[in-house]
């Protein structure tokens, strides 16, 4: 099979799929194609993925090209990676709309790295390989793993249903944290996580096949505070995110009110009081930890690639990296039935109180015939009403704007944000950023008010 991956020269997701590739004992022949804009990033994420296959003696026919086209002709699988908008530009538009008083805690369209500047290129790219696959490979898979994934899945969906998609995403590693901090063993817990992406609540725990909530709300009454008082701002077991348990009565994991998800729950970040109760700093974390980790992981990749002799299994590990991908594709190929967490509509009522045309995030058993949502527990109608508000509402305004290209609908999704106080200031900050040189595109787009 061919396993093509759009937005190779990351790195990241393009190194773990190789690992686990090498590490899968159902995928015996398999070609991977690196396609990248960027030729230095290809060219190392290439020879690197060379170099790891060798080394663990597992026979991979792996490819490079700077065309799209090129990488699409006989795929099975693409995997969209790419981002458009380069993370300078989202911090230029970060500070437009901080100086117009938005802030991190419930802006998810405008003060989180989905914001609606970004979403609009990341759409048009999807959509343009979606074009191309229509021509090139019509019945191959397309694996979304670029943000939105929640627009994306909705949009894409919606528009192509001829297409075969699915959105992935790792936030629900996040369990296996919340199994380290209670010292669990992994292996023996059980979980079930529904939701929206970036939304998902643990509502299903067990460990050992007894119900494991128990075993959190006594660390929370003894250990807890310790560990409060030594984890870093914007933990995702730290007092903010067990606040939310507390008052809803179920986990969120992964990116659910943290800033990778947009930091929902803006009574949190009400003032940089409050935050500094709740130990929070979304701006910090996106600077210093997200963009920092990510030019580290390029250089680490680019100094791996000039040190030949460099051990890439001890440097990397030879461990399954938890990405879904590989899982998902064993199952669709035939070769091991397996069940994992996806992003899909939601056709089956799978999360209970979403619409049923509208991205949801699942457990689902995969094979050849395809993937199968899992029904699962209903989350507390206070949260299937949250999200209703703060995800179905704004994104659905989003993607009506983007399809008509309609202004007025875009300054409305403005409104909606948390943090607009004033008809005003909303008009002011979209205004700013149509008017941005490089978003010139973006402003022709948006020509009907």
């Amino acid at each position: 099979m061919k396993i093509s991956i759009i937005g190779a020269g990351s790195g990241s997701f393009s190194l773990k799929l190789v690992k686990d590739i090498c590490i899968s004992p159902f995928l015996p022949e398999v070609e991977v194609c690196f396609m990248d804009i960027d030729e230095s990033r290809l060219n190392n994420i290439f020879q690197l993925g060379s170099r790891y296959a060798e080394e663990v003696g597992k026979h991979i026919v792996i490819s490079k090209t700077l065309s799209r086209e090129e990488a699409l002709v006989g795929a099975d699988y693409v995997i969209l990676t790419a981002l458009v908008e380069d993370n300078s530009h989202l911090v230029e538009c970060w500070d437009i709309a901080f100086r117009l008083g938005y802030r991190f805690g419930g802006s998810l369209h405008i003060m989180h790295d989905e914001a609606f500047w970004v979403n609009f290129y990341q759409l048009q790219l999807m959509e343009a390989v979606i074009k191309d696959m229509e021509r090139i490979t019509p019945d191959a898979w397309l694996i979304l793993v670029s943000n939105p994934v929640l627009a994306g899945v909705t949009y894409i969906s919606r528009k192509y249903p001829w297409l075969k998609m699915v959105g992935m995403c790792h936030g629900f590693n996040g369990i296996y944290r919340v199994a380290e901090v209670l010292e669990l063993d992994p292996d023996e817990i059980e979980f079930e996580i529904p939701g929206v992406n970036h939304m998902v609540w643990l509502n299903k725990f067990t460990y050992k096949g007894k119900d494991a909530f128990p075993l959190l709300d006594a660390w929370l009454e003894e250990k807890s505070e310790d560990y409060f008082a030594e984890c870093s701002y914007s933990n995702k077991m730290g007092p903010k995110m067990m606040d939310l348990y507390r008052r809803y009565g179920v986990v969120p994991i992964g990116d659910t009110g943290h800033p990778g998800g947009g930091s929902w729950g803006y009574w949190y970040h009400a003032s940089p009081t409050s935050e500094k109760f709740w130990n929070e700093d979304p701006y910090a974390w996106f600077i210093d930890k997200h963009f920092a980790n990510s030019l580290r992981h390029i250089r680490e990749i680019a100094e791996a690639v000039r040190d030949i002799d460099k051990s890439l299994r001890k440097t990397f590990s030879d461990n399954i990296s938890g990405e879904p991908m590989i899982p998902l594709i064993e199952g669709l190929s035939g070769s091991k039935t397996q069940k994992v967490i996806v992003n899909i509509l939601n056709t089956g009522n799978f999360v209970e109180g979403v619409p049923l045309d509208f991205e949801v995030e699942i457990p689902a058993v995969v094979d050849s015939k395809g993937i199968h949502g899992c029904q699962t527990k209903p989350l507390p109608k206070q949260l299937q009403r949250q999200i209703l508000r703060d995800r179905v509402l704004p994104v659905e305004t989003e993607l009506e704007a983007y399809d008509m290209h309609s202004k007025k609908r875009l300054l409305d999704l403005i409104l909606m944000d948390p943090w607009t106080t004033s008809i005003e200031q909303a008009e002011e900050l979209l205004e700013a950023i149509l008017n941005i040189p490089y978003h010139e595109s973006m402003k022709k787009h948006y020509n009907d008010w």
